[in-house]
């Protein structure tokens, strides 16, 4: 008797295309992001551990059918007398064997779900394998999670089943919390394509060896990692081969390129700036985490590009695209995000990663334009937060550029600041490592606990602000230099959204001198209203707030202010409002050098020799703010012209 529950799998599947500009990569992502992929949990597919797969799959790209076997090792979690595969129900099963005793078992498949009995009980802990013989015409979903296209005139078939899309074309366990430990792939095809060309095979991890049999080919590629359904892949063509090396060390292995014949030029003159990310990537974080297997790139026919495990489909080879993708074989694969709440786990840390890459490789210009745009999309609206806390696991949330992606990658950025590039860094190498997850599953909690321990720092608040709080900050600053050479700032910020009563953080401005000198102040901004003095060293005429764009803000307002250390009343000006000019009053004594006139923003207008009349045609209408300079100390008065 079958005892279980069917339920309803509500997934929309989709491409996860990457291409050259952040908002790009997820629009292409999140294209169909029309129905919600809920995920109603099975509780029976928690009563078994994934331990191993052997694909013996038979394709040919010219016909859009697959066949095959699937051979999967497991480990009971409780003793279990049936288990269930996700396998969509446009597929044909005909039999599976429980490989243990040979024993044919009776299945029911419905619902995209292939429930099996297992004929007798099998007791917690102790292991077992079925074997699942089928085919059918997969239906591909979303952007292709089973594609058979074709190419310049060759035919091509290729895969892409994040979230959900494994299932249209194999039966597998797809969920966040059980890795695959290893696989095993065998791809039969004809030798010869229609055009007489040779079909070549892809897949993740080692290619062990290729054996032709009657006018077939059998490829059989090893990945002895854990790895998701979602990130194993395959795809069939004409590909070109060619590789470059990675030394690492003295322990080298390759980066394996399979490119369409009619791509090869464009190809080879865009992938060898791979070995230069990698070894980039190497250096901040660890060693690849595959690297006694490969890594590499196959084309396919989407512009954007998916992180597979040890082989990133590629639709192009900009430097950003293959920036991405690689980062993702560290933050994806090696450690995957345990929910599609936690996606930024993923997304958040390739796009920072790609960053990265700017910042090292373009310089620091390139990379503060780079966090300018990012920075431009969060603050785009006023709400949404990096975790998704709301239930909303849309596509169209759950891959947003602006939140999972830009804003992820931001926080990042904004979190190096707060503790500095070697707590930082090193945080993510203890991330990386980490027994509990290396290799499987993490959610952002678990990010927060790796980081606290290696820093030895309460994150608590910042994680509660740009993490799990919505919003981004405002900042007003009025500034004013007196003639002690001290200047004085009064800081306050508003919100764009009440979850966050204050955003906590550092902060930089660059002071802008009279005779072009410049200076970077930093400072902790830890509460609203408040102040702060500084020495300068020379006549600062503005202030340019968050000169490098570190921080996620919009609407910053730099004034400067009427603190002076001479009363007022010593000087006046008239008429209040003026048009074409206004004269001074002043005591006798009281020698002034010139006048300087600013806008609000502290910018420099007008810099005159003192006259009792000053003439101010050239203004437009507006507020003003005028700086008697004397020489011992500077007056501020304020103007309005109307």
């Amino acid at each position: 008797m079958y005892k279980y529950i069917i339920l309803l799998f509500v997934f929309t599947n989709h491409l996860f295309c990457q291409v050259g500009s952040i908002e790009s990569i997820a629009d292409l992502e999140a294209k169909i992001a029309t129905k919600k992929f809920k995920t109603i949990s099975n509780t029976q597919t928690s009563n078994y551990d994934l331990k191993y797969h052997k694909l013996e799959l038979n394709i040919d790209p010219s016909q859009t059918s697959i066949s095959g076997e699937i051979s999967s090792s497991f480990i009971a979690n409780e003793n279990m007398d049936e288990m269930i595969f996700d396998l969509s129900e446009n597929m044909t099963v005909t039999e599976i064997i429980k490989l243990s005793n040979n024993i044919e078992l009776s299945f029911l498949h419905q619902n995209d779900s292939l429930f099996i009995d297992l004929d007798q009980t099998i007791f917690q802990g102790e292991m077992d394998s079925v074997k699942v013989t089928y085919y059918g015409n997969p239906v591909s979903s979303g952007f292709g999670s089973y594609e058979v296209s074709e190419h310049n005139g060759s035919p091509i078939m290729w895969t892409l089943s994040e979230p959900y899309g494994a299932k249209g074309w194999w039966p597998c366990k797809q969920s966040l919390d059980d890795k695959i430990d290893s696989i095993d792939v065998f791809i039969t095809t004809p030798i010869l394509d229609p055009n007489g060309d040779e079909y070549v095979s892809v897949s993740n991890g080692l290619e062990k060896n290729q054996i032709y049999i009657d006018g077939n080919k059998t490829t059989h590629f090893q990945h002895k990692y854990p790895i998701p359904a979602y990130l194993i892949a395959i795809a069939i063509t004409n590909y070109e081969v060619y590789s470059h090396t990675v030394y690492n060390n003295g322990n080298p292995f390759e980066i394996v390129n399979y490119v369409y014949p009619e791509s090869i030029e464009y190809a080879t003159n865009n992938t060898e700036i791979t070995v230069d990310i990698m070894n980039l990537f190497s250096e901040l974080f660890e060693e690849y985490p595959f690297s006694d297997e490969k890594y590499g790139h196959a084309q396919f026919g989407w512009g954007g590009g998916m992180e597979h495990t040890t082989v990133s489909f590629m639709g192009n080879f900009s430097s950003s695209l293959i920036a991405h993708e690689l980062a993702h074989q560290w933050f994806g694969n090696k450690i995957t995000c345990g929910s599609w709440k936690d996606i930024w786990l993923n997304e958040g840390f390739a796009t920072y990663l790609s960053g990265l890459v700017v910042e090292n490789f373009e310089g620091e210009n390139s990379f503060t334009s780079w966090k300018q745009s990012r920075v431009n999309s969060i603050t785009a609206q006023p709400s949404g937060s990096v975790y998704i806390s709301n239930n909303d696991t849309t596509v169209a949330r759950v891959f947003s550029s602006r939140l999972s992606y830009s804003k992820g990658a931001m926080v990042l950025h904004m979190l190096r600041k707060k503790l500095g590039d070697d707590f930082f860094f090193q945080s993510l190498r203890d991330y990386l490592s980490d027994e509990d997850l290396s290799y499987s599953y993490a959610k952002t909690d678990d990010l927060k606990s790796i980081i606290e321990e290696s820093t030895a720092e309460d994150v608590t608040e910042f994680f509660n602000d740009w993490i799990y709080g919505e919003g981004y900050p405002s900042y007003q600053i009025n500034w004013s230099h007196n003639s002690q050479g001290n200047l004085n700032l009064e800081v306050s910020q508003s919100q764009s959204h009440s979850s966050v009563d204050f955003f906590e953080g550092p902060i930089t401005i660059k002071l802008i001198g009279s005779e072009n000198e410049e200076s970077l102040i930093n400072f902790v901004l830890t509460q609203n209203d408040q102040s702060f003095s500084f020495p300068v060293s020379f006549d600062v005429e503005s202030i340019e707030f968050d000169p490098f764009n570190d921080i996620i803000s919009k609407n910053n307002l730099v004034t400067l202010g009427l603190n002076t250390d001479l009363v007022h009343e010593k000087v006046s000006i008239y008429p209040i409002p003026a048009s074409n000019e206004f004269r001074i009053i002043k005591p006798k004594n009281l020698v002034i050098d010139q006048i300087v006139v600013y806008n609000l923003n502290g910018q420099k207008i007008l810099e005159i020799p003192y006259s009792d009349t000053i003439e101010i045609s050239t203004l437009t209408k507006g507020k003003y703010i005028i700086r008697f300079d004397n020489f011992e100390s500077y007056i501020y008065k304020p103007l309005l012209v109307k």
